[in-house]
């Protein structure tokens, strides 16, 4: 007969020897109920302390924008040299004499022009960065990793230094005064930071899909129009949402090459508001600029789910 070996269970022995020592000792269990009681109260002040720190921080960063929202309300005298927020005569004149327009153009003519060029970078944005991005890294050619060298350079040049050179080719060209020098480098893939952003994308997509489409008679279109562009659609949505917000906040570039006010987007519209030698109505430009603003805030919050998809699916690996 087998002889059965009784295994003392330790964890219970453990749990009854504490217990009776708690029956033994009433106050170590008081003792330990006031640590834990203490360490409580520290990660209570600790979160509470964390929380006010990100108000403030919150009412500092979002003071500006709620002075710009308040003094659209308030009567240009109003405006300049006051810094509180409230006011005994709020009313929506300054929103009237903004959307009535200035200088002989319509308000919906600014509107047009921001929207024509915001949309027209994001498809010149999309169109060659994507194609650029392929040929870097999809395309095996000589002197690939020189170009690229060069193009990632140029992010570290300032946009100061070839403002001269641009516009005296453009100038040149008899292109000044037309939306085409703000347009033509987004259709050119000069926007070296929407390329590296597809590459980088790009390079994370596994070769074997190229292969197989090669198997199967699919030349470089076909590979880019049926495999690529379907599976780049993180990185073509975010750098569309970037290229949008940065055309309609644009104020350099529509101020050097467009000299028609019924050319001219809401950026520049904004300073035909303030003239230094007559009355300036500041009340109306700051209600001109809170619509500015919408637009942007609306596209912003209805595609800032896909920023974060295209940055976290930066870190996969095909």
């Amino acid at each position: 007969m087998s002889e059965h070996v009784v295994t003392p269970n330790l964890p219970a022995q453990a749990a009854g020897a504490a217990m009776l020592l708690e029956q033994q000792d009433p106050g170590t269990n008081v003792e330990a109920t006031r640590r834990r009681q203490a360490a409580r109260r520290r990660k209570g002040v600790r979160s509470l302390g964390f929380h006010l720190l990100l108000a403030a921080l919150t009412i500092v960063v979002l003071y500006p924008a709620a002075w710009m929202v308040v003094s659209s309300l308030k009567p240009s005298s109003e405006i300049i040299g006051n810094v509180n927020l409230w006011s005994d005569s709020f009313s929506l004149t300054n929103y009237a004499t903004a959307m009535s327009g200035i200088g002989g153009v319509s308000f919906w003519t600014f509107v047009a022009n921001s929207t024509f060029l915001a949309v027209m970078s994001v498809i010149g944005v999309v169109i060659s960065s994507a194609v650029a991005a392929y040929a870097f890294a999809r395309i095996d050619f000589p002197g690939r990793g020189l170009f690229f060298a060069i193009m990632i350079g140029t992010l570290l040049l300032p946009f100061h230094v070839v403002i001269i050179p641009q516009y005296i080719m453009f100038n040149t060209l008899g292109l000044v005064n037309t939306f085409a020098p703000l347009l033509l480098p987004k259709f050119l893939a000069a926007e070296a930071f929407f390329v590296f952003l597809m590459v980088q994308f790009m390079r994370n997509l596994p070769r074997e899909l190229d292969e197989a489409a090669r198997i199967d008679g699919c030349g470089h279109v076909r590979i880019f129009r049926s495999i690529m562009l379907p599976l780049m659609r993180p990185a073509i949505i975010t750098s569309s949402i970037f290229a949008f917000i940065w055309s309609w906040n644009d104020f350099l570039g529509p101020l050097l090459y467009l000299k028609k006010p019924d050319l001219y987007p809401l950026p520049i519209a904004l300073r035909l508001y303030v003239d230094q030698t007559s009355v300036s109505d500041y009340g109306a430009q700051m209600a001109m600029a809170v619509l500015a603003l919408l637009p942007v805030m609306l596209f912003f919050i209805l595609f800032q789910r896909y920023i974060v998809e295209g940055v976290a699916t930066q870190g996969l690996k095909g």
